[in-house]
């Protein structure tokens, strides 16, 4: 198993809170997506690194409908050229007034193996798209054809997306909660640091929920309650 496919499956078993907390220590405090929501909750967690699409303001001499015949259009090529296993992720400038993309695009991206599409804009076909197995995010639906509002400009660059910013190549995990940014130079460790922490919050949740007080336990602060956690620990792996 290869180091990326590990830690991919370690950020799978994590929560973006989570996350948010390990960045925060790091001082990254702006890398949770603002405004966006999974199309439909309780899929499993989406993982993969960001592969982007940027949108500008449309102008009506450049985007009528013919422009979607040229095989070169922008939001077709990302469409098709997107890894699998990587995120597409739309700019689309916080404006949903217009669609960013609908359920066909989103039905070619499942089949084609890519990991998840997000948009700080809105996907028309909501329904549709909820119903895929390809974890969706955006700000809300949205019917107007994308070409009402937003024109494709380029592909594969550092965007901003729901006041983030995305480069390519940064891992992106998403749950019910929302979307989470990680740089790509810190994944592996973000991701073995979420692991720990995680196995601590169960520790925790199970203590609380027998009644116990959260001072010295959550943050650990306590040598004794430290005790108990390493020998809680050891037991799970026996």
């Amino acid at each position: 198993m290869s180091e990326t496919h590990t830690t991919k499956e370690k950020l799978r078993t994590v929560s973006t809170a989570t996350i948010a907390t390990a960045l925060f220590k790091r001082g990254l405090k702006n890398q949770f997506l603002q405004g966006v929501s999974p199309l439909r909750k309780e899929k499993p967690t989406m993982v993969g690194e960001a592969y982007t699409l940027r949108y500008i303001p449309a102008r009506e001499d450049l985007n009528s409908i013919e422009v979607f015949k040229d095989p070169k259009h922008l939001q077709r090529v990302a469409v098709e050229e997107c890894p699998k296993g990587a995120v597409l992720v739309i700019d689309s400038r916080k404006d949903a007034r217009a669609a960013s993309a609908g359920s066909i695009l989103a039905t070619r991206l499942m089949v084609r193996g890519v990991a998840g599409m997000v948009t700080d804009g809105g996907f028309r076909d909501s329904a549709e798209i909820a119903e895929l197995e390809l974890p969706a995010y955006h700000h809300r639906p949205s019917a107007p054809t994308n070409l009402t509002l937003h024109q494709a400009i380029a592909i594969n660059e550092p965007i901003g997306c729901g006041d983030v910013a995305v480069f390519p190549g940064d891992m992106l995990v998403g749950d019910d909660d929302g979307v989470i940014v990680i740089p790509s130079d810190i994944v592996d460790a973000i991701a073995n640091e979420c692991i720990q922490m995680t196995l601590y919050e169960a520790f925790v949740t199970e203590n609380v929920q027998q009644g116990k007080g959260i001072i010295g336990l959550y943050p650990l602060t306590d040598s004794k309650v430290k005790a108990e956690f390493e020998s809680w620990r050891a037991n799970l792996k026996t």
